[in-house]
């Protein structure tokens, strides 16, 4: 096993890895932007050590300033966590150079599976079914325009290299897709550097449903089962569950076959994803992988009993998968709810601040990841996650009362978050018959009103007198210490005298 592991990385994810080295006796580096100094995976980490200024681009994405403060703390392995540079073949190649164990798979792998023409290929080539589409990327708009008469409306246009929903666009008719080629590939090119692009059949009624893989460095791979995030917004997942609603005993062994076709086809190591579309009649075909843990992996951990994040780290190390697929099982339900610093009832805008008051839900199958504490400052540089509340019960309507009283017991004041928006999902008759798709959110949700929250007002109102309270609290404290108009002394040794202060 690993002595010192670094996690390049921020946020819950970086606090969820720093928990499982813990558990397995490992010590952790934490690195930081100068945004994230007082961050929690920095309070939690052994060691901590700066990277850059607040901008990702100069901090937690530059692959020398990560490797460098591997070198300097005698860090023996980098865990990537997700975004940021997870995904990054270089950073994979350039740790393997230093010395330094990926927790990852290969540069290989992230480079045959980060190409989504060229992934495509593969798991045609490995038997594995794929959507509809282009042959390879369209270059001219002449060829986009030939391929979608072919394919027929509606299409789906996508950036070879994109990713996290960025470089997407659903054309319905052929009026639409001259504006939506410009933006996908604009978008492309700023997000990936990249513009290529190809096109895909759009799946009618679509759900997205993943297989979560996991192999080992001796040639061992499994699966397990599979999540539903078909609850999105802007191709963003929003809350997921495990099992899905749709999936069958049957179809979910297919399914689970066919990931680990797909993940043996590029010889990958470590944790995976595997994603299908699923459309109307129950046919899955393949999406993408995703060559890291995913944000979702908690509801996958909750109905296996496998800690996912220990299993990527004992591989890593050279140890065998501790299970084989016969081993593994699932129990009950599970369910995933996205909190962000943002308004729902102003089109989802980011929220950042200063958290005044946090209250995180407990009690019995209760889950709350988090990287952030009371009185923590929300930053505008990256994404304003919170926190992934899970609920776990014995049958899904069990979770799902469970998931319904965690939310009602989330408190958090000084911004707004997407809480009540959770609210309404889990209400909503088409959620809790498992009836919907990736179209749900645009189709149902229209805005929120007042009325639709429960003790709004009130809310709002207990905001206001911590904020005031706090403002006080503070001026107290300077009159305290300077009010006279000089120094008073220690602080320490004025409580002793007062006999604040015991042996």
């Amino acid at each position: 096993m690993f002595r010192r592991v670094l996690i390049a990385n921020r946020g819950e994810i970086a606090v969820r890895v720093i928990r499982a080295c813990r558990e397995l006796g490992v010590e952790t580096v934490a690195v930081f932007s100068e945004a994230d100094r007082t961050a929690l995976h920095v309070k939690e980490a052994d060691y901590a050590y700066p990277i850059g200024p607040a901008p990702s681009k100069e901090s937690y994405l530059v692959i020398d300033n990560i490797l460098e403060a591997a070198r300097r703390s005698g860090a023996e392995a980098i865990h990537p966590g997700y975004g940021f540079l997870a995904e990054n073949a270089e950073f994979s190649h350039r740790c393997k150079e230093a010395g330094i164990a990926f927790i990852g798979p290969a540069a290989a792998a992230i480079r045959a599976m980060g190409d989504k023409v060229a992934a495509r290929a593969l798991m045609q080539k490995a038997r594995v079914p794929v959507v509809p589409g282009s042959g390879g990327t369209l270059d001219t708009v002449e060829e986009v325009i030939a391929t979608c008469d072919h394919i027929g409306y509606p299409v789906m246009l996508k950036a070879a290299a994109g990713g996290g929903g960025k470089g997407m666009r659903l054309v319905q008719t052929a009026d639409e897709l001259h504006s939506a080629l410009r933006a996908v590939r604009s978008e492309a090119k700023s997000s990936f550097g990249d513009d290529r692009m190809y096109v895909e059949k759009y799946v009618t009624k679509p759900r997205h449903v993943e297989v979560q893989v996991m192999a080992d460095t001796y040639g061992n791979t499994v699966h397990l089962f599979e999540r539903e995030c078909s609850i999105q917004r802007r191709h963003q997942k929003v809350i997921e569950e495990s099992p899905s609603p749709v999936v069958s005993d049957r179809m979910r062994a297919t399914m689970g076959q066919v990931a680990v076709q797909a993940a043996k086809a590029v010889n990958y190591v470590g944790a995976g994803t595997i994603e299908f579309l699923v459309d109307a009649d129950r046919n899955f075909y393949f999406l993408e992988m995703n060559t890291r843990i995913q944000v979702e992996h908690p509801i996958t951990e909750m109905v296996t009993g496998v800690d996912l994040v220990k299993t990527q780290i004992e591989v890593a190390a050279g140890k065998a998968l501790p299970f084989r697929q016969e081993d593994l099982t699932t129990r009950g339900h599970a369910i995933e709810c996205r909190v962000y610093a943002e308004d729902p009832y102003n089109k989802f805008f980011p929220s950042p601040g200063k958290i005044l008051f946090l209250q995180a839900p407990g009690g019995i199958g209760i889950r709350d990841d988090t990287g952030v504490y009371e009185g923590y400052e929300v930053s505008v540089y990256y994404d304003p996650l919170i926190s992934k509340l899970v609920a776990w019960g014995s049958t899904r309507d069990e979770a799902i009362c469970r998931m319904r009283r965690a939310l009602a017991e989330y408190s958090v004041h000084g911004l707004v978050t997407n809480l009540a928006f959770h609210r309404w999902v889990l209400q909503h008759p088409r959620f809790l018959a498992g009836d919907y798709d990736t179209n749900f959110i645009a189709q149902e949700f229209h805005g929120l009103t007042d009325t639709a929250v429960p003790f709004l007002k009130e809310a709002a109102l207990a905001a206001a007198v911590l904020a005031k309270r706090d403002h006080e609290m503070e001026h107290a404290a300077r009159r305290t210490q300077f009010g006279s108009g000089r120094p008073r002394g220690s602080l320490w040794k004025n409580a002793a005298r007062r006999g604040a202060v015991h042996e």
